[in-house]
């Protein structure tokens, strides 16, 4: 089973204390979270690295991989896991200079296969498409159908993450069409339990293995 599998969580880009912000990333891996994304897109660079800095030692702590959005040097910085890049981040090539072999490379697809061929073939270690449904997170973001996440199964060799609006109701469809992950924002931070909210999630997953 690879270890890029089951919930994957990504943090909201908001001012929330780094304290705070652990915490609350804290009850989501007790909830059966795997992976942990820090996205904070903010201009303020210090709150930015206390978050992280904060986020990433409660990942170490209970055993959740910690990836950093779009700044490979702020990943390199913190040791973290990895680095998750969109279409107008650093290409793959440089990030994997600055965190070296081992480190987890995503790369965001949105609705195009042939950008995750291309991210592959670059040495992505998985790809994300989306949205799925309609999001509060991104309200604009283009839309992808199941379907996408069958025909990436089959052409690609490497994980294959889920995102976008995202339910416990909908997941169970988008993980039988193919998707190794399921990526969720506000339907586990905006909910007043986020253990119990993670742990719906992550029992979509039957036995800890989405296939």
């Amino acid at each position: 089973m690879t270890r890029l599998a089951g919930l994957y969580l990504v943090t909201p880009d908001a001012p929330t204390a780094p304290e705070i912000l652990a915490g609350q990333v804290a009850q989501a891996i007790a909830g059966g979270a795997r992976i942990l994304q820090y996205r904070h897109k903010g201009r303020d660079r210090q709150r930015r690295e206390a978050q992280a800095r904060a986020v990433h030692a409660v990942c170490r702590a209970q055993g959740a991989l910690f990836i950093v959005n779009d700044d490979p040097r702020l990943a390199a910085s913190l040791a973290s896991a990895g680095v998750h890049l969109g279409r107008d981040d650093a290409d793959v090539a440089t990030a994997r200079r600055l965190l070296g072999d081992a480190a987890i490379i995503g790369v965001s697809c949105y609705d195009d296969l042939e950008r995750a061929r291309a991210a592959e073939h670059a040495g992505a270690s998985y790809v994300a498409f989306g949205s799925f449904f309609a999001s509060a997170t991104k309200p604009g973001a283009c839309r992808a159908a199941p379907e996408l996440l069958t025909a990436a199964r089959q052409a690609l060799g490497i994980p294959v993450v889920a995102i976008g609006g995202i339910t416990p109701d909908n997941g169970g469809r988008l993980i039988a069409a193919g998707a190794h992950m399921l990526a969720v924002v506000s339907g586990v931070f905006a909910q007043p339990d986020l253990t119990a909210a993670a742990r719906a999630y992550a029992s979509l997953f039957a036995d800890g293995d989405p296939r």
